[in-house]
């Protein structure tokens, strides 16, 4: 199937355009960007004309930030297109709800992407979790946003989500992975004075069974990168690494990876599956707890932040 790409940056770069080269399902046929092109694949700079020259691509990729998004996938949708949206899904809830109406409406494919729902160990560590009565789970996702978001400013802005940005990520996990869903207790963000979003944030959830439920994010972090879950459970501890690419059971190293190779090769390989039989895949679960997390969040002023 024939697909566009809208918003050349970095994720497109790093991961979108190589897992569409690399698959069966898809040929990349357009790209819709202001700044970045694709060797040898026709480019536009605006998502209307885009739309109007090429009426045999199907499929339309958005890996625009949150807050332009939403008028991008309602073009697309009218346009009687499938999409995919980068996460998170939108700026907002109510979007996103909109998005998915108009897709009904319409006929059309659409897909809320998680793409760490698609590390290596995820699939295995949901299976194992299954039958086993949660006591604790601690959630450490601390990266340094000066490494891994360099000169992304639309991150601080209002929309950006701030630190949200990849803790949204462990929370994709969290929601797969656990038998029963949470739910947000209390929450307190350290937001830097010049700017709009948070660069850390601490999480209570609530669980059904009384087990305690905690999230640390913070984007300061120097040295080693942490991103990890350990569930203590009835069963045995559970502890999943790099974001869900390894997984130990009380010490050992234990899961068998999913098929295919790589997160975002188990995206587009599950759009193709929607596309065929227009199915939509709208899960929303992350994105409420991030929202939840700023209602109730205690906001506290930390240091300048400065790229």
């Amino acid at each position: 199937m024939k697909i566009a790409v809208v918003g050349i940056g970095k994720i497109a770069v790093d991961q979108q355009i190589p897992a569409i080269t690399n698959s069966p399902d898809w040929e990349l046929a357009a790209t819709v960007s202001r700044q970045g092109q694709v060797a040898g694949v026709p480019a536009f700079t605006d998502m209307a004309e885009m739309l109007r020259a090429c009426p045999d691509v199907p499929v339309v990729s958005l890996c625009l930030p949150p807050v332009p998004r939403f008028a991008y996938a309602m073009q697309a949708i009218k346009a009687g297109r499938h999409v995919m949206l980068e996460k998170p899904p939108g700026a907002t809830l109510a979007e996103c709800h909109a998005l998915e109406q108009a897709a009904r409406s319409a006929g059309v494919s659409i897909y809320a992407t998680w793409h760490s729902r698609h590390a290596d160990m995820v699939a295995a560590a949901k299976a194992w979790l299954a039958d086993k009565r949660l006591k604790r789970l601690q959630v450490t996702w601390k990266e340094d946003v000066r490494r891994w978001h360099p000169g992304q400013a639309w991150i601080w802005q209002p929309g950006g989500m701030g630190v949200f940005d990849p803790g949204i990520n462990a929370l994709s996990i969290v929601t797969e992975i656990l038998p029963q869903d949470i739910h947000v207790q209390a929450a307190r963000l350290e937001v830097p004075c010049n700017v709009q979003t948070p660069i850390a944030a601490q999480i209570q959830f609530a669980h059904p069974d009384g087990a305690e439920v905690q999230a640390d994010f913070d984007w300061r972090q120097e040295g080693e990168q942490i991103w990890q879950i350990e569930a203590d459970t009835d069963g045995g501890v559970l502890r999943l690494f790099d974001g869900g690419a390894r997984m130990e059971i009380d010490g050992q190293a234990a899961g068998v990876a999913s098929s295919l190779a790589g997160e975002y090769p188990r995206l587009y390989d599950r759009m193709a599956r929607l596309v065929e039989t227009c199915g939509v895949d709208m899960d929303l679960r992350p994105m409420t707890l991030v929202a939840d997390a700023f209602t109730l969040g205690e906001r506290s002023a930390t240091d300048d932040f400065h790229d």
